[in-house]
């Protein structure tokens, strides 16, 4: 029951790390992009739900749908300010811009809400369940229901809707898609505020289950989820999804039969070891140049 319990936890740990994935994933294959500030999205988000959960009233779905909006106009201000025209720059100039952003976000929520981290509600109000000696709490629960809904409705709007033909159009080859008619621009913002919406789901989800909310709140689970991407196999949906979840369990084993100081450090090497057998990630696929 023990072990069980771990891997629970693990399970879903590992569901936040792939909604956050999601985010680095769809923006990779799109707009061939790394938006490192994608995890202070995710604070933004849990700092949007606490102010309107605590300060205004607000009920917690209700505060979350308004995370949702501001995260949503903040990823496409981000990427219309500082991403867009840099759409035929280098990547290094591009990761340093991200890596800029995230500090900007970092130093500005720092500014208005101060370095004193925060007790978080959490935004679930279902019950511990119980059975035997296993106890499964209620954010627990919501977050791997809501990680699966998430990747169900994301796979059916990719597959099944004109924009998600769109969006897959773009991340085939862009001058091809512009030719036949499709807006790229405008297709990479929908990216970009897909990806920060469900920022604002994962931060209030990560807080609820972790309560402590300051300034770097999103750093280490934006890093880790961006590991989890790359884990699963950056541009990849389902893997950013299975790279999430497996993450998490690792983390989470590693935390309870090796160390807790370890832990980070057996996330990362399991990754070096993907990547020595599998570039690709694990659902991956190879791209061949044509030339």
């Amino acid at each position: 029951m023990e072990f069980l319990s771990y891997l629970l936890t693990g399970i879903s740990l590992g569901s936040v790390y792939a909604i956050i994935a999601l985010g680095y994933t769809m923006v990779y294959g799109i707009a061939k992009m790394l938006n490192f500030a994608h995890g202070d999205v995710i604070m933004v988000g849990g700092y949007v739900v606490f102010i309107g959960m605590n300060q205004i009233g607000l009920p917690p779905i209700l505060a979350i749908i308004v995370a949702m909006g501001v995260c949503t106009l903040l990823g496409i201000v981000i990427e219309r300010v500082a991403y867009k025209p840099l759409r035929g720059a280098s990547s290094l100039a591009v990761l340093i811009t991200a890596i800029g952003v995230s500090y900007l976000l970092q130093n500005m929520a720092l500014l208005i809400w101060g370095s004193t981290p925060k007790s978080f509600p959490s935004v679930v109000s279902i019950p511990k369940i119980t059975v035997g000696t296993l106890s499964i709490s209620g954010e627990t629960i919501v977050t791997i229901v809501v990680a699966a809904l998430i990747m169900v409705g994301l796979t059916f709007f990719i597959n099944k809707t004109k924009i998600g033909h769109a969006m897959q159009a773009v991340a085939e080859d862009k001058g091809a898609a512009q030719l036949m008619g499709i807006n790229v621009d405008v297709t990479i913002s929908i990216t970009f505020a897909i990806g920060s919406a469900l920022a604002a789901i994962a931060g209030a989800l990560l807080c609820s289950s972790y309560p402590l909310l300051q300034p770097t709140t999103g750093a280490m689970p934006g890093i880790k989820a961006f590991v989890a991407a790359v884990f699963g196999g950056i541009g990849s949906v389902p893997g950013a999804m299975v790279g999430g979840i497996l993450l998490g369990i690792i983390e989470s084993l590693s935390k309870a039969y090796i160390s807790t100081q370890l832990s980070d450090a057996v996330v990362f090497s399991v990754l070096i070891v993907v990547l020595l057998v599998k570039p690709t990630g694990l659902l991956g696929k190879k791209i061949h140049e044509k030339v």
